[in-house]
Order: C-alpha cells, then structure tokens, then sequence
C-alpha cells in the first residue's frame, strides 16, 4: 500500500453517502435533504461551506448571562467584613456567609442555564463546524466549573474557544495562559517567585500542546513554571503581577534567557512535536479514534497534517480543508470508525431525524449519566472518548435517549420530562420515489433509513429484523411504523457509531 498523504479524493466520488459522512464528522449530521443539498455543492465547495461558515447567520440563541454574580468584594465590603472579623461580630460575620452562600447558589443556577444554552446552540446552528470545535477545544483544554465556582469565567472561556474555533492554535495557546478560568482551573494565580506552583506548566506542555512525555523534561516543567509567575486575574481580567514574576533566567526545551509565559508558548509552538501532537488529537477527533498507537499509514497522514499546520503557522483552516478534502478522510476504513460522544449522539440525534428537542433539561441530564457533562469534564486530561464512551449502564441511556427523542416517552427509571409533542419522521424519506399512493416501498426505504442512519450497508439480519416488525404491522412504512423502524435502527450498536 503506498503511503498515505494528504492527496484528495476524486471529485466524482463525493456523492450523498460521503457528504453523509462528512456532516456527521465535520458538525452533527443533517436530514436527508440537507446531505444532498451538501453532496450536489461537489467537494471543494462543500468543504468551503463547512469550513468558512463566518458568512452564514449566528444561531439565534440568546445567552443573557449575567457577569457579577461571583464578583469580588467591594472597597466597603471587605473593610465592614474585616471589621466583623476584628470585633467578633457572628451576626454580621453569618450575614456576610448567607449572602455568599446565595451568590454561590446562583451562580450554579447560572452555569446549568449555560449547558442548556450551549446544547441548544449546537443544535440550531448553521455552522456546525464552529460548534464541534468550540466542543473539541473544551475537551483539549478541560476546565471543570466546580474547581473554579465562577460560570461567567466558563462563559468567557467559551467564547474564547469559539472565536478561535478554526482560528489559529497559537493564538489559543497564548489565550489559554491568560485565561481566568485555566488560571483558577491550575492554580497558576497562586505562582509566585517565591514558591512556584507547577500545574500550568506540566499541562501546557503534557496535555495541551506537547504530548505526554514528548521531549520536555521535569527540568523544563519546572522553569516553564518560573516562567509562568505572576500570570494571575483579577474580577474578569488577565493581569500580569511583575512583583511576583521570577525575572532570572531560565532555560526551557534549550533555549535559556529571561523567559515569561509569552516567551514559554512561543518556545513550545516551535517545536515539530507540538504540530504533530495536535494533528494526532484532531486526527482521533474527525477520522478515526482507535489509533493509541497508529499504524504506518496513520502515522504518514498525521505527520502530513502536522507539516500543513506548520506551513500555515498554526492557522487551522487550511488544515481542515485539506483533511475534509482527502481521500483518507473517505476511506471505507475510516466512515463509521468513531464512537459518537454523548453531545454527539444527542444533538445529531435531534439534527439528522429533525426530533423535537423535547426539553433541554433532561438533555443536560442524560448527557451527565452518559458521561458527558459540559463545562464539568472529568479532570484536566479532558474525555478519553472512543470505547471508553460505551459500557453497560451508558449503552442502556444512550438507547433509550433517542427512543425518547422520537417518542416523547420516559424510561421508568429516570425522571425525565414527559413530552407529548408529536414527530413525523416523513421527510426522512424525501429523497426515495414514492407510488401513485405517495407510499414508499419498504424493500427501498428500509436498507436506505439504515444506512442513512448507521453509516454503512446494513447487515441482512438488522434487515429481517425490521422486515419482521413491518410484517406485524400491516406492511406499510408510514406514521407511528415509521418512528417504530426508526426506535429499532437506533437501538442498533452500529448507531453508536459515526
């Protein structure tokens, strides 16, 4: 087998089965209508449409968060609690608790709003793309709300994440260094000269730009730290504290000089690895999630990826184009070879089937028993992802969240809103010929719902199977059997795959 680059697909090969695959893994999936929408644009500017989405609208979710509710003391705040202090005086000292304890509340009212407004927008968006790499970036610079207790700060580094979506990686990297809630997140408002505090240093360069073990050494850990002092907030604000900066000379990945936080990103995003190692996350994020360990071929196309992002200075569309582009990206290997995470599976659940949203509450919820709570990942490593994403209690959720979706109905064990709205699921049908009656014949609409929903050809046996329920019920594929084949195709385990 030759070796693999960033050669492009065939044009004529782009047709409504790899424009399928491409929306499901660039964004969230679309309905039949909007694939073939995609797929008659031809690759080149399908591609341009996915990736240069700043020309179409803003979703129209509205995020009205307020930025005060974890604010800092004011001038007279914090002289009438020293004076409490001073004085001993407990009801003065309980009210000024209450009163924390009621912000604290509040704010954690507020950063669940924030999940549900962050779902919605996933699902209504026109730019899906902005979305899942707003999302990708949050799992590569995990930031749980609770270590930090301020959901404006999570808000900000959202926005931030967004801004840069398809930016540039530099620029994220420095952001990230100067970021309240990473800040907070890693303690780094608490390294001073005197007593450095290592956290942001060893993950800059383990987990977010470097790679575990990748050419840094503890040495180069511990005068990153040096670097990085003085690097701390106040309120909402970056702010650089020169009195707690160590101003002597360090020397980190080879390089020695009198090096801060700015001086530390720059010396990592010089490094070959660097590029390598965030080609190799996107690489598992779009293409294909087993490689711990990649093969020669995905080895080939990783180092190729990262040579583009060299060449581009760290610019990610160019990057994105050419791998959405590549003949790779379509190989039969590598369509249906991701686990879909529980955001995935929930929101192109809702975009592929046109489901109603049901209630963005039990989403959220749903989303946290799946093991995907948003703005709370598991600790600084982010989600592992892939296999991980299944065991037996999530597959249990995850099969019966779209049940949900398509029905309105509840599993008796969770207390999930009741929904009576109504779903038709005709126009997932819209591209198949119907008779003279508008009817479309189950020997062609059932391999097509199958494969449009798993991925691939479906096995004969997942054929017999909805065959058989069709038989019991009277034959036809229209109205509540056209939702019950739909309950029993994303029942499927192929459906965990995209």
């Amino acid at each position: 087998m030759p070796e693999t680059t960033l050669r492009a697909l065939n044009r004529q090969d782009f047709d409504f089965w790899a424009a399928h695959h491409l929306l499901s893994r660039a964004g969230f999936g679309g309905t039949p209508d909007q694939v073939l929408s995609l797929s008659r644009l031809g690759l080149d500017d399908a591609v341009d449409f996915i990736v240069d989405y700043q020309s179409l609208p803003e979703p129209e979710v509205s995020a009205g968060f307020q930025s005060d509710i974890m604010r800092p003391p004011t001038r007279e705040e914090s002289m009438a609690y020293q004076q409490a202090r001073r004085s001993g005086d407990e009801e003065a000292l309980s009210e000024f608790r209450r009163r924390r304890q009621e912000r604290q509340a509040a704010d954690r009212k507020q950063v669940e709003e924030m999940r549900k407004w962050w779902l919605e927008r996933m699902i209504e968006t026109p730019r899906p793309l902005e979305e899942k790499m707003t999302l990708f970036w949050h799992g590569h610079f995990a930031t749980g709300y609770r270590a930090i207790e301020d959901s404006w700060h999570m808000y900000m580094q959202n926005r931030m994440f967004r801004t840069e979506a398809t930016g540039n990686f530099g620029r994220l990297l420095y952001g990230i260094i100067r970021d309240p809630a990473m800040l907070r997140y890693l303690n780094n408002n608490q390294n001073r000269k005197q007593r450095p505090n290592e956290n942001l240093s060893r993950e800059l360069m383990e987990l977010f730009s470097l790679g575990e073990g990748n050419e840094y050494t503890e040495s180069d850990i511990k005068e990153g730290a040096r670097a990085l002092t003085g690097y701390t907030y106040e309120d909402d604000e970056f702010r650089y504290n020169e009195r707690n900066h160590d101003q002597d000379q360090k020397t980190i990945l080879g390089r020695t000089g009198n090096f801060d936080g700015d001086d530390l990103v720059g010396i990592i995003l010089s490094r070959r690895v660097c590029s390598e190692f965030i080609a190799m996350k996107l690489y598992k994020f779009f293409v294909n999630d087993e490689p711990s360990v990649p093969n020669k071929e995905q080895r080939t196309f990783i180092t190729a990826m990262g040579r583009r992002l060299r060449t581009h200075e760290y610019d990610l569309k160019p990057l994105l184009k050419a791998l959405f582009k590549s003949e790779h990206f379509y190989a039969p290997e590598n369509r249906c070879s991701v686990v879909k995470s529980p955001i995935q599976l929930m929101v192109q659940t809702i975009r592929s089937l046109r489901t109603p949203v049901r209630d963005l509450s039990t989403l959220s919820a749903a989303g946290d028993l799946m093991g995907q709570s948003i703005l709370e990942p598991p600790s600084v490593k982010g989600w592992d992802g892939g296999r991980s994403w299944i065991n037996t209690s999530t597959l249990f959720v995850r099969q019966n969240l779209a049940v949900y979706l398509l029905t309105g109905k509840r599993p008796d064990i969770y207390d999930w809103q009741v929904s009576g709205v109504r779903y038709d699921g005709d126009h997932m049908l819209s591209t198949l010929e119907r008779d003279e009656r508008g009817r479309v014949s189950p020997q062609e609409a059932l391999p097509y719902l199958c494969r449009f929903l798993l991925g691939s050809e479906p096995h004969p046996s997942r054929l017999e199977t909805l065959n058989a329920f069709l038989d019991r019920h009277g034959g036809r594929i229209d109205g509540d059997r056209l939702v019950g084949a739909l309950c029993l195709i994303t029942s499927m385990p192929e459906y965990q795959l995209c």
